[in-house]
Protein backbone atom coordinates (compact mmCIF):
# COMPACT_ATOMS: atom_id res chain seq x y z
CA UNK A 1 0.00 0.00 0.00
CA UNK A 2 1.55 3.27 -1.12
CA UNK A 3 0.65 6.76 0.06
CA UNK A 4 0.75 9.80 -2.19
CA UNK A 5 1.24 13.16 -0.55
CA UNK A 6 -0.62 16.37 -1.25
CA UNK A 7 -3.94 14.84 -2.27
CA UNK A 8 -7.15 15.18 -0.26
CA UNK A 9 -9.47 12.18 -0.07
CA UNK A 10 -12.94 13.67 -0.22
CA UNK A 11 -16.33 12.08 0.25
CA UNK A 12 -19.83 12.96 1.45
CA UNK A 13 -20.54 13.30 5.14
CA UNK A 14 -24.20 14.10 5.62
CA UNK A 15 -25.44 15.84 8.72
CA UNK A 16 -22.03 16.47 10.26
CA UNK A 17 -22.49 18.28 13.59
CA UNK A 18 -19.48 18.90 15.75
CA UNK A 19 -20.25 18.36 19.43
CA UNK A 20 -18.12 19.27 22.40
CA UNK A 21 -15.54 16.62 23.19
CA UNK A 22 -17.39 14.05 25.25
CA UNK A 23 -15.80 11.78 27.78
CA UNK A 24 -16.07 8.11 26.88
CA UNK A 25 -13.39 6.97 29.32
CA UNK A 26 -10.90 4.99 27.24
CA UNK A 27 -13.15 4.88 24.23
CA UNK A 28 -12.35 2.87 21.19
CA UNK A 29 -9.98 0.07 20.37
CA UNK A 30 -10.74 -2.11 17.41
CA UNK A 31 -8.49 -4.86 18.62
CA UNK A 32 -8.48 -4.92 22.39
CA UNK A 33 -9.51 -2.38 24.98
CA UNK A 34 -8.56 -1.60 28.56
CA UNK A 35 -12.23 -1.95 29.47
CA UNK A 36 -13.98 -5.10 28.35
CA UNK A 37 -10.74 -6.52 26.95
CA UNK A 38 -11.39 -9.46 24.66
CA UNK A 39 -8.90 -12.31 25.20
CA UNK A 40 -7.98 -14.13 22.02
CA UNK A 41 -8.95 -11.28 19.70
CA UNK A 42 -5.41 -10.46 18.66
CA UNK A 43 -3.81 -11.21 15.30
CA UNK A 44 -1.85 -14.47 15.14
CA UNK A 45 1.65 -14.21 16.50
CA UNK A 46 4.17 -13.89 13.73
CA UNK A 47 7.15 -16.20 13.55
CA UNK A 48 10.47 -14.44 12.88
CA UNK A 49 10.47 -15.52 9.25
CA UNK A 50 6.80 -14.95 8.49
CA UNK A 51 6.54 -12.26 5.83
CA UNK A 52 3.99 -11.23 3.25
CA UNK A 53 4.84 -11.16 -0.43
CA UNK A 54 5.30 -7.38 -0.39
CA UNK A 55 8.37 -7.86 1.86
CA UNK A 56 7.15 -5.48 4.55
CA UNK A 57 9.53 -6.50 7.33
CA UNK A 58 11.55 -3.63 8.74
CA UNK A 59 10.65 -1.43 11.68
CA UNK A 60 11.53 1.59 9.52
CA UNK A 61 8.88 0.54 6.99
CA UNK A 62 6.36 0.06 9.79
CA UNK A 63 7.06 3.54 11.19
CA UNK A 64 6.69 5.07 7.73
CA UNK A 65 3.35 3.30 7.21
CA UNK A 66 2.09 4.60 10.57
CA UNK A 67 3.14 8.13 9.63
CA UNK A 68 1.54 7.84 6.18
CA UNK A 69 -1.68 6.42 7.63
CA UNK A 70 -1.86 9.25 10.16
CA UNK A 71 -1.23 11.95 7.55
CA UNK A 72 -3.85 10.56 5.16
CA UNK A 73 -6.41 10.14 7.97
CA UNK A 74 -5.89 13.74 9.04
CA UNK A 75 -6.30 15.04 5.48
CA UNK A 76 -9.32 12.84 4.90
CA UNK A 77 -11.22 13.88 8.01
CA UNK A 78 -10.20 17.53 7.64
CA UNK A 79 -11.77 17.45 4.16
CA UNK A 80 -15.00 15.91 5.52
CA UNK A 81 -15.31 18.51 8.26
CA UNK A 82 -14.49 21.37 5.90
CA UNK A 83 -17.12 20.13 3.46
CA UNK A 84 -19.70 20.48 6.22
CA UNK A 85 -18.42 23.93 7.24
CA UNK A 86 -16.82 22.77 10.46
CA UNK A 87 -13.33 23.08 11.89
CA UNK A 88 -11.37 19.86 12.31
CA UNK A 89 -9.02 19.21 15.21
CA UNK A 90 -6.58 16.33 14.58
CA UNK A 91 -5.99 13.73 17.28
CA UNK A 92 -3.27 15.14 19.51
CA UNK A 93 -0.77 12.28 19.62
CA UNK A 94 -0.04 8.74 18.51
CA UNK A 95 1.99 6.91 21.15
CA UNK A 96 3.85 3.61 20.72
CA UNK A 97 4.61 1.67 23.88
CA UNK A 98 6.36 -1.57 24.79
CA UNK A 99 5.50 -2.38 28.39
CA UNK A 100 2.24 -2.97 30.21
CA UNK A 101 1.41 0.14 32.22
CA UNK A 102 3.83 2.37 30.29
CA UNK A 103 0.85 4.39 29.02
CA UNK A 104 -2.40 5.00 30.87
CA UNK A 105 -5.81 6.30 29.86
CA UNK A 106 -7.77 8.15 32.49
CA UNK A 107 -5.65 6.52 35.19
CA UNK A 108 -6.07 3.02 33.74
CA UNK A 109 -2.88 1.34 32.55
CA UNK A 110 -2.92 -0.04 29.02
CA UNK A 111 -1.93 -3.70 28.77
CA UNK A 112 0.27 -5.37 26.18
CA UNK A 113 -1.14 -6.54 22.82
CA UNK A 114 -3.40 -3.55 22.55
CA UNK A 115 -4.33 -0.58 20.40
CA UNK A 116 -6.74 2.04 21.71
CA UNK A 117 -8.02 5.58 21.31
CA UNK A 118 -8.15 7.40 24.64
CA UNK A 119 -10.59 10.29 24.73
CA UNK A 120 -9.29 11.55 28.09
CA UNK A 121 -5.99 12.57 26.51
CA UNK A 122 -7.15 12.57 22.88
CA UNK A 123 -4.46 10.13 21.78
CA UNK A 124 -4.02 6.77 20.08
CA UNK A 125 -1.66 4.31 21.77
CA UNK A 126 -0.49 0.94 20.52
CA UNK A 127 1.83 -1.84 21.64
CA UNK A 128 4.60 -1.42 19.08
CA UNK A 129 6.00 -4.97 19.38
CA UNK A 130 2.58 -6.55 18.84
CA UNK A 131 1.76 -4.14 16.01
CA UNK A 132 5.04 -4.81 14.19
CA UNK A 133 4.46 -8.56 14.52
CA UNK A 134 1.00 -8.17 12.97
CA UNK A 135 2.47 -5.94 10.26
CA UNK A 136 5.01 -8.62 9.40
CA UNK A 137 2.51 -11.44 9.31
CA UNK A 138 -0.62 -9.81 7.90
CA UNK A 139 0.96 -7.00 5.84
CA UNK A 140 1.17 -3.23 5.64
CA UNK A 141 -2.54 -2.83 4.83
CA UNK A 142 -3.25 -3.92 8.41
CA UNK A 143 -1.40 -0.84 9.71
CA UNK A 144 -3.63 1.47 7.68
CA UNK A 145 -6.73 -0.35 8.95
CA UNK A 146 -5.51 -0.24 12.57
CA UNK A 147 -4.81 3.48 12.47
CA UNK A 148 -8.03 4.16 10.55
CA UNK A 149 -10.16 2.29 13.07
CA UNK A 150 -8.67 4.06 16.08
CA UNK A 151 -8.83 7.43 14.33
CA UNK A 152 -12.52 6.75 13.69
CA UNK A 153 -13.06 6.50 17.45
CA UNK A 154 -11.59 9.98 17.78
CA UNK A 155 -14.03 11.21 15.13
CA UNK A 156 -16.93 9.59 17.00
CA UNK A 157 -15.94 11.57 20.09
CA UNK A 158 -15.72 14.77 18.08
CA UNK A 159 -19.22 14.13 16.73
CA UNK A 160 -20.65 13.26 20.14
CA UNK A 161 -21.55 9.69 19.06
CA UNK A 162 -22.06 7.36 22.00
CA UNK A 163 -24.00 4.16 21.39
CA UNK A 164 -25.57 2.07 24.12
CA UNK A 165 -23.58 -1.04 23.20
CA UNK A 166 -19.89 -1.44 22.46
CA UNK A 167 -20.50 -3.46 19.31
CA UNK A 168 -22.39 -0.55 17.71
CA UNK A 169 -19.50 1.80 18.39
CA UNK A 170 -16.94 -0.69 17.08
CA UNK A 171 -18.74 -1.69 13.89
CA UNK A 172 -19.31 1.96 13.03
CA UNK A 173 -15.57 2.58 13.49
CA UNK A 174 -14.86 -0.34 11.14
CA UNK A 175 -17.18 1.21 8.56
CA UNK A 176 -15.53 4.62 8.96
CA UNK A 177 -12.08 3.04 8.60
CA UNK A 178 -13.27 1.35 5.42
CA UNK A 179 -14.60 4.65 4.07
CA UNK A 180 -11.36 6.48 4.83
CA UNK A 181 -9.37 3.81 3.00
CA UNK A 182 -11.75 3.32 0.06
CA UNK A 183 -12.15 7.05 -0.53
CA UNK A 184 -8.38 7.55 -0.25
CA UNK A 185 -7.80 4.88 -2.89
CA UNK A 186 -10.42 6.40 -5.18
CA UNK A 187 -8.92 9.89 -4.77
CA UNK A 188 -5.40 8.68 -5.49
CA UNK A 189 -4.09 9.44 -1.98
CA UNK A 190 -3.44 5.71 -1.57
CA UNK A 191 -2.45 3.08 -4.11
CA UNK A 192 -3.30 -0.54 -3.42
CA UNK A 193 -0.61 -3.15 -3.93
CA UNK A 194 -1.40 -6.70 -4.98
CA UNK A 195 -2.84 -8.56 -2.01
CA UNK A 196 -3.84 -5.51 0.06
CA UNK A 197 -7.57 -6.34 -0.02
CA UNK A 198 -6.75 -9.86 1.17
CA UNK A 199 -4.66 -8.34 3.97
CA UNK A 200 -7.68 -6.30 5.10
CA UNK A 201 -9.78 -9.47 5.17
CA UNK A 202 -7.11 -11.43 7.00
CA UNK A 203 -6.65 -8.72 9.61
CA UNK A 204 -10.39 -8.35 10.19
CA UNK A 205 -10.77 -12.11 10.50
CA UNK A 206 -8.05 -12.14 13.16
CA UNK A 207 -9.70 -9.51 15.37
CA UNK A 208 -13.30 -10.79 15.23
CA UNK A 209 -15.17 -11.91 18.33
CA UNK A 210 -15.84 -15.54 19.08
CA UNK A 211 -19.12 -16.47 17.33
CA UNK A 212 -20.63 -17.27 20.75
CA UNK A 213 -19.96 -13.77 22.12
CA UNK A 214 -23.31 -12.07 22.88
CA UNK A 215 -23.70 -8.93 20.80
CA UNK A 216 -24.77 -6.94 23.85
CA UNK A 217 -21.75 -7.97 25.96
CA UNK A 218 -19.51 -5.18 27.21
CA UNK A 219 -16.46 -5.07 24.98
CA UNK A 220 -18.09 -6.90 22.05
CA UNK A 221 -16.73 -5.79 18.69
CA UNK A 222 -18.48 -8.10 16.24
CA UNK A 223 -17.66 -11.43 14.67
CA UNK A 224 -15.13 -11.66 11.85
CA UNK A 225 -18.02 -11.82 9.38
CA UNK A 226 -19.75 -8.75 10.84
CA UNK A 227 -16.55 -6.72 10.96
CA UNK A 228 -15.52 -7.66 7.45
CA UNK A 229 -18.97 -6.90 6.02
CA UNK A 230 -19.16 -3.54 7.78
CA UNK A 231 -15.62 -2.52 6.81
CA UNK A 232 -16.14 -3.33 3.13
CA UNK A 233 -19.52 -1.57 2.99
CA UNK A 234 -17.68 1.57 4.06
CA UNK A 235 -14.78 0.81 1.74
CA UNK A 236 -16.99 0.34 -1.32
CA UNK A 237 -19.73 2.93 -0.65
CA UNK A 238 -18.11 5.50 1.67
CA UNK A 239 -19.49 7.20 4.78
CA UNK A 240 -23.12 7.02 3.68
CA UNK A 241 -23.02 3.40 4.95
CA UNK A 242 -21.77 4.36 8.41
CA UNK A 243 -24.89 5.71 10.14
CA UNK A 244 -23.54 9.25 10.42
CA UNK A 245 -26.64 11.06 9.18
Amino acid sequence: MTARSGRDARGPLAGLLIAALVSLACAGGGLAEPEGERPGANPPAASPGATRADSTTSVAEFKQDVADAQAIAERYWAAQFKQSGQRFQPIRRIIPYQRSGEVSCGGQALPRNNAVYCSRGDFIAYDVDWSVAAFRQVGDAFVFYLLGHEYAHGIQVRLGINYSFTIQQELQADCMAGAYLGDSVRSGALTLAEGDLDEFREGLAAVGDDPDQPWFAEGAHGTAEQRTDTFFRGYERSLTECDLG
